[in-house]
């Protein structure tokens, strides 16, 4: 199943601000943490043990699974050997990434820890890296891959890379992960830089749920991981009851829409057509269910633009009930009544639509 996630920063927060951060995530729907090591000055292996642990148990007991991110200089600064990995063990951790890898042998080998930690490996990186570690045989069960975040603007990935890198890992049926950035002026991350911290450039100044919306839609990765600490309330609420595996549309509706029709929009299931026009997305289903039903003409303006929700009047026969999403403006007949339409942050989203694929519509109050 898919999962989201928060990340957590120990040394810039307070215990109780993480547990605090940490229930709220629960609450909506949250069960994966990523928590840094990157950024921890050199101390007692004791100290750091017992700061994380509290935490980590907290969050163990809510039901996340904690991922810790180190490099080979922490285990250098740490005394830690990548062939004993009981130190993150202690710490309550359940796996490990590598922000920067090894040469192969040694990530396979530690995927065969006696701990059973989780080894995830950098993903962002369009090289034979991850065939590498696959060529001295893992334990596939217990690697799986993550991409970075970018604090810098500008500097995120492009689309076309990020899948590139990211198909690299799924040929092997590995597990994935990304990270999407909180809007909230209040959130950081582990560097000093402040300009949002996704993966994809394209998502820097989205709203948090369209860039969950959107991998969802493209269904690259698994787990889609909230990279800055601390998103808001409101962030969480616009996530809490998403499906995790279908797209979803925020959409305003048009007040004078008819009970049906609305229902039709906000209750019944959709998903697009196989024989994709590229014009509009077909929901089919409704016309069925509601044959017979009068569909009368209210509103037909002159021009349908990119984003209206249609749904088919009697005057186009058989049609009539059936559900569209137009994809491009196209000229009105006259016979088609617009219900409503996506929010504009999400239009977008409505390129990635493909044929067979499952939808489905949130009212924006």
């Amino acid at each position: 199943m898919r999962k989201l996630g928060i990340s957590i920063y120990p040394e810039k927060s307070t215990v109780e601000e993480m547990k605090n951060y940490i229930e709220k995530a629960h609450q909506a729907g949250f069960s994966r943490i990523f928590s840094c090591l990157l950024s921890v000055d050199s101390q007692d292996k004791d100290v750091l043990v017992n700061e994380f642990k509290e935490i980590n148990e907290f969050a163990k007991n809510l039901g996340f699974e904690i991922i810790i991110d180190i490099s080979p200089k922490v285990f250098t600064d740490l005394d830690i050997s990548y062939d004993d990995l009981s130190f993150f063990k202690e710490m309550q951790a359940d796996g490990i990434r590598l922000d920067y890898g090894y040469g192969g042998s040694e990530e396979s080998l530690m995927t065969f820890n006696p701990q059973g930690l989780s080894i995830e490996v950098n993903m962002s990186n369009n090289t034979h890296y991850i065939e590498t570690v696959m060529d001295f045989l893992p334990n596939q069960y217990n690697l799986r891959g993550c991409h970075n975040f970018y604090p810098h603007r500008y500097s995120g990935l492009t689309m076309d890379y990020f899948l590139e890198c990211t198909d690299r890992f799924k040929k092997f049926g590995l597990r994935t992960a990304a990270f999407i950035t909180s809007q909230s002026p209040d959130s950081y991350g582990p560097w000093p830089v402040t300009d949002g911290l996704p993966t994809l450039e394209m998502h820097r100044n989205l709203p948090l749920a369209t860039q969950i919306k959107h991998f969802i839609s493209i269904n690259a990765v698994d787990d889609i991981i909230i990279s800055n600490c601390f998103a808001s309330d409101e962030e969480f609420d616009s996530i809490k009851g998403l499906d995790l595996t279908k797209l979803c549309l925020d959409v305003e509706l048009v007040e004078s829409i008819p009970d049906v029709e609305r229902s039709i929009v906000l209750e019944e299931p959709h998903y697009n057509r196989g024989d994709f026009s590229g014009n509009i997305a077909r929901s089919t289903m409704s016309r069925v269910k509601y044959k017979g039903h009068p569909f009368p003409v209210f509103n037909a303006p002159q021009m349908i633009k990119k984003g209206d929700i249609i749904i088919e009047s009697d005057l186009y026969g058989h049609y009539a009930g059936e559900l569209q999403i137009a994809l491009s403006d196209m000229e009105n007949s006259g016979k088609s009544n617009v219900v409503g339409r996506v929010v504009e942050e999400e239009l977008f989203l409505l390129d990635t639509i493909k044929p067979w694929q499952k939808f489905y519509f949130r009212e924006r109050g």
